[in-house]
C-alpha cells in the first residue's frame, strides 16, 4: 500500500471542535492503529448523496492523508464531491453532531447529512 500523502493541501478540513471530538471518539472506541477516518459519499438520502464519516480500514482505491494529526482515507472518486469541505462538530441545544460545509453541494437536506451536486 502507498504511503500517506502529507502535503499542505488536503481535500477536506476539520475545525478544532471536530478534531477534538474525533480524537476523543478514537480513544473511547479503542480504534486500531491500521484504521483511519473514512470521509466519503454514498448514494441515497433525501437529496441524492449521503456523507460517510467513520473509522475504517484502508481499501483499494483509497488515498491516505494526514489532516490535523488524523489519518484520513478517501476514495479517489469521492474527492470531486468533497474538495474544500469543512467538517465541524456542533454541541449545542439545537444540534449535536458532525456538520458538513460543502462548497460543491448545489443543495442540502434539512438534516445536513445529504446533498446534491
Amino acid at each position: 500500500m502507498s504511503n500517506p500523502v502529507e502535503t499542505t493541501f488536503a481535500p477536506v478540513s476539520f475545525t478544532s471542535g471536530a478534531v477534538s471530538e474525533l480524537m476523543k471518539l478514537k480513544d473511547q472506541q479503542e480504534i486500531a492503529e491500521d484504521f483511519g477516518l473514512r470521509v466519503g459519499v454514498e448514494g441515497g438520502g433525501c437529496s441524492g448523496m449521503n456523507y460517510v464519516l467513520g473509522f475504517d480500514q484502508k481499501k483499494e482505491g483509497d488515498q491516505e492523508f494526514v489532516i490535523d494529526g488524523i489519518k484520513v482515507f478517501m476514495h479517489k472518486a469521492h474527492q470531486m464531491y468533497l474538495l474544500g469541505m469543512e467538517i465541524d462538530w456542533q454541541n449545542g441545544l439545537n444540534s449535536r453532531g458532525f456538520t458538513f460545509n460543502n462548497p460543491n453541494a448545489a443543495s442540502s437536506c434539512g438534516c445536513g447529512t445529504s446533498f446534491s451536486v
